[in-house]
C-alpha cells in the first residue's frame, strides 16, 4: 500500500469518526500531532484502533484518544500500547478497564520498562478475561503502588495468591488488592503469602468476614498486622521504658497503648497530658527511647500546664480555654485565626516548643542532643514542603549542640533556651517566624513527615492541663479548691503532692458547680437536694442520644419507660498511685491473712484445656481435624495438645461501687473521708481476687440526670491488675448522684463479656437510690431498683450489696431481699470485710 493510499484511509477514517461523533474526531485530530511522526503506516493503525474502540464504547474510545498523546511520550512508540488497548474489544462493558489502562500506562513505562510494561499489561488482560471488575481493579491501581519498588517481579509476587483465591474462593482482586499491598509495604513481600492463606481459611468460615479481612477492616486482619510488625514492640518493653523515665525524671508516668494502626502514617509516642501513649511499634530502640524521654519531657517541663495554656489562650483572645466533655483542652481555636494556613503555623508553634523542651532535656539528661541529632541524620528527610520542616528542626538542633552561635537561621529561637522559657514564648516566637519565614506551605496529609525523630505534632490530642502545686506561689495551707465537701478542716500539703486533676466536686464529666447538700435517706452524713417540685410522670432531662439506652420502672404508672436512663462508659482520670501504695502498706496484714485463708480454698481438681498449641499429650479431635484440613490444602492452626490445669469455680464477680458525692464526707469514726475506706476496700478485694484467680471485674456509677448516668470501668473482665489501674482506685472521689437502676442493668449486660456461667454482681453503697430528677420521691429510684435487680436475678445474676448507711434495713429489704445484703457497722471494716464477703458467697 503506497503512501497517498495510506493518507486517503486516514482521512477516510478520520470522516467516519466526524460523522460518528464530532468529539471523537476532535480530539483525534489533537493527538495526531504526536502520532504522525511515527510514520504513516502507525498512524493508520492508531486512527483504526480509535475508530474501533469507539465503536465499542464511546467511553473506551475517549479514554484512548484522550490519553495517546501522554502514552506516546511516555514509551517512545504507538503501536506496543495501541495492540494492548484493541484487546479489550473483547469484553462488553470494558471502558473503565480501558481508562484505567491509558491513565497508569505512562507510569508502567517509566517504572517498568518495555519488557515490564508488556508483562504489566498482559497480567491485567488476564484478569478482564477471568473476571472484568477484577481487571479493572488492577488496571485503576497506580503502578507505583502496585509494584512498590520492586518492580514487574513486585507485582507478579503480589497477584500470584489472587489467583488461587479466585479460583477457588471465587475473591475479586479488587477486594484482596487494597490489603495485599498494605501487607507487603508494612511487612515485606514474604509476608503476602501467609496473609493470603490465612485469609482463604477465614473466607470459607463466612464470606463477609473474609472479605472484611482482606480489606484490612476486621478486627482479626488488623491483629495479624500488628503481631507482625517490624521494629521496636513497645508493648513488650514497658516496664524498660519506665524505668528510664523515672531514672531521669523521678516520676512514673503512664505508659498506654495508642490506637494507632499501620495505615494511619508514621507511629508517634502522644501525650493528652497526663499519660504517655505509645503505637504498636517504633522503627527501633533509639526512636522509641528517644519519643518517650521527649513527650515526658513536654510533661516534666510545664507544655501542658494550666496557667501557661491559660497564659496562651488569652495571647489570642480568649479568656479560658475550650474544654471538650472529658474537661480535656482543645487546641483548634489557637490555629483556627490561622486559616488555610493553619497547619504550616502548627508546625512552626511545634519546632519552637520541641526546641525549648529538648533545650531543658539536653540540660538534664547527657548525650541526649546528640543523640536526637544522630537519629535526624541517619532518617533523610523527603523531598517537598515536610522536607524544609525536618532540615530545619535538624539543623536547629545542631545549633544547639554547637553552643548557640550567631545564626540567622536559628538566633530567633535564642530566647527558648533560657531556663525560664515556658511555652508562652514559644507560641511568641512562632508568630513572629510565621510572619517573617520563607517555610512553605503544607498540607496535612504531608505534616508527618515534618518531625525528626523522638519528636511528634504537639496538639494532635486534647490535654488535661497540668498543675503544679509549689509552697512559693500557692502556699502549704491551701485548701483544695475542686473539693466539693464545704466547711472542712483545711489541711495542710507538707509534702508539697500533686493534687490529682479531678478531686471530690469539679467532676470531670459534669460540668455543674459543687452543690450544698442536706442529710436525707440514709446517707452517710449527706443527701441529694431535691426540686421544689415533681416535674411529671414520664418528664426529665434534656433527652440524649449519647450513651446506651435503657428501659426505666415507674412504679406510678405501673409500666417501663422505654429508652429512658442513658448509660455512658467513661474513663476516670484521676490517678494517685502514692496513695494505693500507701493504703496497700496500711492493710497489709489484713491481705497477708486473706491471702492465707485463700490458699487453704484453692481447688486442686485437674481438668484438661484442650485444643492448645503445646501440652501433656495429643488431643485427639483436634488432631484429626488439623491432618483433615491440612489434606484439604487448608492452613489450620497446630492447636492439637490437650494440658491439664486446676479446675477453678466457675465464677465471675464484678465489684460495682457507688462514687456519689456523699462519699467524700468525712468518717464519723474519724481517720479520714468514707472515700479512704472504699479505695482500701477495693484495692483489697481486687489483690486478693489475683490470689484467688477467678475472672472479675471493678467498676463505679455516678449519674446527674437519667440522660446522664456515667459508668466507670476500672478493671475489666479480661485485663490484668495493673499498676494504672492500682493508681486509678487510689484517685477514686466523690461526684454527683447515685441512679443505681441503670447501672445494675448496664453491670449486667458487662457479664455477656465474663468467662464463667456462674455471676455474682456486689454492689458497694453508702445510701439509697437518689437522682436530681427524681422529684422528691424517694420511692420512685428505690422502686426502679427493686425491679434491676429483679431482671439480674431472671438474668442468671446473683446480687449482694454491701452498705454503709447505718439506716440501710429500712429500704435494703424491700430492694434486694432479706440476706442479700450486709450493713457494716463500723466503716473501718469494709477493707478487710469486703473480701471475705465474697469469699463466703462464691462456695
Amino acid at each position: 500500500m503506497d503512501n497517498s493510499t495510506i493518507l486517503a484511509e486516514i482521512q477516510q477514517v478520520l470522516a467516519d469518526l466526524e460523522h460518528i461523533s464530532f468529539v471523537a474526531h476532535r480530539d483525534t485530530q489533537a493527538a495526531l500531532s504526536a502520532i504522525e511522526p511515527y510514520g504513516d503506516e502507525v498512524t493508520l493503525e492508531w486512527v483504526l484502533a480509535c475508530k474501533a474502540l469507539f465503536e465499542h464504547d464511546r467511553d473506551a474510545g475517549k479514554a484512548f484518544i484522550r490519553g495517546s498523546e501522554v502514552a506516546c511520550r511516555a514509551s517512545g512508540a504507538v503501536l506496543p500500547w495501541t495492540q494492548q488497548a484493541l484487546e479489550f474489544l473483547a469484553w462488553r462493558g470494558s471502558w473503565k478497564a480501558v481508562d484505567g489502562y491509558m491513565a497508569q500506562l505512562p507510569d508502567a513505562y517509566q517504572s517498568l520498562g518495555v519488557e515490564g510494561e508488556a508483562r504489566w499489561a498482559a497480567l491485567g488482560l488476564d484478569w478482564c478475561a477471568r473476571h472484568l471488575d477484577s481487571g479493572v481493579a488492577y488496571f485503576r491501581c497506580p503502578v507505583p503502588e502496585l509494584e512498590g519498588g520492586h518492580g514487574i517481579a513486585g507485582i507478579e509476587e503480589l497477584v500470584l495468591p489472587s489467583l488461587e483465591l479466585f479460583g477457588k474462593r471465587r475473591l475479586a482482586l479488587g477486594t484482596y488488592l487494597g490489603g495485599a499491598i498494605r501487607v507487603r509495604n508494612l511487612l515485606g513481600i514474604g509476608a503476602v503469602l501467609p496473609w493470603a492463606k490465612r485469609g482463604a481459611d477465614i473466607l470459607q468460615a463466612g464470606r463477609l468476614r473474609g472479605e472484611a479481612f482482606f480489606r484490612l477492616e476486621s478486627e482479626e486482619s488488623m491483629a495479624l498486622l500488628l503481631e507482625n510488625l517490624p521494629g521496636f514492640r513497645t508493648p513488650e518493653h514497658q516496664r524498660l521504658l519506665q524505668l528510664v523515665l523515672y531514672a531521669w525524671y523521678g516520676e512514673s508516668f503512664d505508659l498506654l497503648e495508642s490506637k494507632w494502626s499501620p495505615d494511619q502514617g508514621r507511629p508517634f509516642v502522644e501525650t493528652d497530658g497526663d499519660a504517655l501513649y505509645l503505637p504498636m511499634a517504633l522503627p527501633d530502640r533509639e526512636t522509641a527511647m528517644l519519643a518517650v524521654l521527649h513527650a515526658a519531657g513536654h510533661l516534666v517541663f510545664h507544655s501542658y500546664e494550666r496557667r501557661y495554656i491559660e497564659a496562651l489562650f488569652r495571647e489570642v483572645g480568649r479568656e479560658h480555654p475550650p474544654l471538650d466533655a472529658d474537661q480535656r483542652i482543645t487546641w483548634r481555636p489557637l490555629f483556627a485565626a490561622y486559616g488555610d494556613d493553619m497547619i504550616r503555623f502548627q508546625l512552626i508553634f511545634d519546632i519552637c516548643e520541641d526546641t525549648r523542651v529538648d533545650a531543658q532535656i539536653g540540660r538534664r539528661i547527657p548525650n541526649y542532643w546528640q543523640r536526637m541529632f544522630n537519629a535526624a541524620i541517619a532518617a533523610e528527610p523527603v523531598e517537598g514542603a515536610a522536607g524544609a520542616y525536618f532540615v530545619w528542626a535538624r539543623q536547629a538542633l545542631a545549633w544547639i549542640i554547637d553552643g548557640a552561635p550567631p545564626d540567622p537561621a536559628c538566633d530567633a529561637l535564642r530566647p527558648l533556651l533560657r531556663d525560664d522559657a515556658s511555652i508562652v514564648d514559644a507560641f511568641g516566637i512562632a508568630n513572629d517566624l510565621y510572619n517573617n519565614t520563607t517555610l512553605p506551605p503544607i498540607a496535612l496529609k504531608e505534616r508527618d513527615f515534618a518531625f525528626i525523630p523522638g519528636r511528634a505534632p504537639n496538639a494532635a490530642r486534647p490535654v488535661y492541663p497540668r498543675r503544679t502545686l509549689d509552697q512559693a506561689e500557692f502556699g502549704t495551707g491551701t485548701e483544695d479548691k475542686d473539693d466539693i465537701v464545704k466547711n472542712q478542716e483545711i489541711k495542710p500539703n507538707p509534702e508539697q503532692k500533686e493534687i490529682p486533676k479531678h478531686a471530690a466536686g469539679d467532676d470531670p464529666d459534669f460540668d455543674i458547680p459543687p452543690e450544698e447538700t442536706a442529710g436525707s435517706g440514709g446517707r452517710v452524713g449527706v443527701g441529694i437536694p431535691q426540686p421544689a417540685h415533681v416535674l411529671g410522670h414520664a418528664k426529665g432531662a434534656e433527652y440524649s442520644e449519647k450513651g446506651k439506652p435503657y428501659a426505666e420502672w415507674d412504679y406510678r404508672d405501673n409500666r417501663y419507660k422505654r429508652n429512658w436512663a442513658w448509660v455512658q462508659e467513661k474513663q476516670l482520670a484521676e490517678l494517685d498511685e502514692h496513695e494505693a501504695t500507701r493504703l496497700l502498706t496500711q492493710y497489709a496484714p489484713a491481705l497477708k491473712r486473706l491471702k492465707r485463708a485463700i490458699q487453704s480454698q484453692k481447688p486442686t481438681r485437674m481438668a484438661p484445656l484442650r485444643r492448645q498449641l503445646d501440652g501433656d499429650e495429643l488431643d485427639l479431635e483436634a488432631s484429626i481435624a488439623y491432618v483433615v484440613e491440612k489434606r484439604a490444602r487448608m492452613s489450620p492452626q497446630a492447636n492439637i495438645y490437650r494440658q491439664r490445669v486446676v479446675k477453678h469455680r466457675d465464677t465471675a464477680v464484678l465489684l460495682l461501687a457507688d462514687l456519689s458525692t456523699s462519699i467524700m464526707q468525712s468518717s464519723t469514726e474519724g481517720g479520714g473521708k468514707v472515700v479512704d475506706r472504699i479505695r482500701a476496700g477495693m484495692l483489697l478485694f481486687a489483690e486478693s481476687m489475683e490470689e484467688v484467680g477467678d475472672p472479675y471485674s471493678l467498676a463505679g456509677f455516678a449519674s446527674k440526670y437519667r440522660d446522664n448516668v456515667s459508668y466507670y470501668t476500672i478493671k475489666g473482665f479480661d485485663e490484668r491488675l495493673t499498676a494504672h489501674a492500682r493508681a486509678v482506685l487510689g484517685g477514686l472521689s466523690g461526684r454527683l448522684a447515685t441512679r443505681m437502676g441503670a447501672a445494675i442493668r448496664h453491670a449486667v449486660a458487662g457479664f455477656d463479656r465474663a468467662p464463667a456461667t456462674r455471676r455474682l454482681l456486689l454492689i458497694l453503697s453508702d445510701g439509697r437510690p437518689a437522682d436530681y430528677d427524681d422529684g422528691g420521691d424517694e420511692r420512685y429510684l428505690q422502686e426502679d431498683t427493686r425491679m434491676a435487680v429483679k431482671e439480674a436475678g431472671d438474668a442468671g445474676v446473683h446480687l449482694f450489696c454491701i452498705t454503709l448507711d447505718a439506716a440501710g434495713s429500712q429500704y435494703l429489704p424491700q430492694i434486694f431481699g432479706a440476706g442479700h445484703y450486709l450493713i457494716l457497722d463500723h466503716i473501718d471494716d469494709l477493707p478487710k470485710k469486703l473480701p471475705e464477703v465474697y469469699l463466703r458467697l462464691r462456695k
